[in-house]
């Protein structure tokens, strides 16, 4: 596998790159859904702790913003996603498996020789019963998105208090538009999920909600990591500075429009929407909606008030602050059955 430790623009601005490893905090503790007891997650491929390390306390946090440092980071970036679309990045797969322990079982494609390249493998596809959707039949509850780290705030204001320090996080520069736009209007009050989603996970992502396909905008930015070590720094802003492609989604059972926020971040270049990508298309939850290439990334989903009341344990969690382990298809909450629109409970 590529080390970014061999890259000798890093060394030269983190000396001692290999010691910095060892002394500081180089992973996350999250909970895995149902359980109390958290865990340490360590990040095992030395190219994810050599990056992170360049946004890892006081003396790393000042090289942020440095425009040298985001020219290096889109450069590598973009270098990387052709690396990983090579055939000769195949040779990778088999060790990737193994360091981080993916269950074959559950592909679509068992057989990891039928992987042209390490691209195809990181995107793979699932059986279709790997991932069931919880309470199938019920059109009130809202599912994850991905498989991921999860946390969920009842506001912008929460989730900064809590979790998101960035100084200029708040909805319309997340979603690129303007102060004054009227477009913010269904949105005040509006609640959010956060979806990390880390290397080894299954990088296709679903809706999270029955709905009908919108809008889509590219909006171009900068290739941060999305590591909470970055995200909780106070005064620096990931998710509304990275590249990012907004879908917006109708909300069936309410005809509210949701924000499905795809961020890309460090050594992932490429936000690719498959399910989501036709105006129209009427999606069930669990449907897929798109996928990232190589490396981790997040999924911001911004619900308008009243669609999205969070489950308890996930609320609780989040404040703690911890991110809780989920995987596509967990019930996450619920749309309160008398905000959903009078047509859809007469037809039920």
């Amino acid at each position: 596998m590529y080390t970014v430790s061999k890259l000798s623009w890093v060394h030269s601005l983190i000396p001692g790159l290999e010691k910095l490893a060892v002394e500081y905090h180089c992973g996350n503790y999250v909970v895995k859904r149902g359980s109390t007891e958290p865990f340490f997650e360590s990040m095992p491929l030395f190219a994810r702790i050599g990056m992170h390390l360049l946004f890892y306390g006081n003396e790393q946090i000042k090289l942020l913003g440095n425009k040298r440092i985001d020219e290096l980071l889109h450069e590598e970036s973009i270098r990387q996603g052709k690396i990983y679309d090579d055939p000769k990045s195949a040779k990778s797969i088999p060790s990737f498996i193994e360091t981080y322990s993916i269950q074959i079982n559950e592909l679509l494609e068992p057989d990891i020789s039928k992987y042209r390249n390490f691209n195809e493998f990181f995107f793979r596809k699932l059986r279709p019963d790997a991932r069931p959707i919880e309470n199938q039949d019920d059109d009130s509850v809202i599912v994850s998105a991905a498989d991921c780290r999860l946390t969920v705030f009842t506001s912008v204001d929460v989730a900064k208090a809590f979790w998101v320090k960035g100084q200029n996080f708040n909805i319309h520069n997340l979603l690129n538009i303007p102060a004054d736009s009227p477009k913010l209007e269904p949105l005040k009050g509006a609640s959010i999920a956060i979806f990390r989603l880390a290397p080894a996970d299954y990088h296709r992502f679903h809706s999270p909600i029955d709905c009908e396909v919108g809008d889509i905008e590219f909006v171009q930015g900068q290739f941060y990591t999305v590591n909470p070590q970055a995200i909780n720094e106070p005064g620096f802003d990931v998710l509304t500075a990275n590249v990012r492609s907004i879908l917006y989604l109708k909300h069936i059972p309410t005809g509210k429009l949701v924000a499905f926020v795809a961020i890309g971040a460090l050594l992932v270049g490429s936000i690719q929407w498959t399910g989501g990508k036709e105006k129209g298309t009427l999606l069930k939850r669990g449907d897929e909606l798109g996928h990232f290439a190589y490396g981790g990334s997040t999924i911001v989903v911004v619900f308008p008030k009243e669609v999205a009341h969070f489950d308890e344990d996930l609320v609780s969690n989040s404040q703690k602050p911890i991110e809780t382990l989920v995987q596509v298809g967990y019930s996450i909450g619920k749309t309160p059955m008398r905000k959903r629109s009078t047509s859809q409970c007469v037809q039920q």
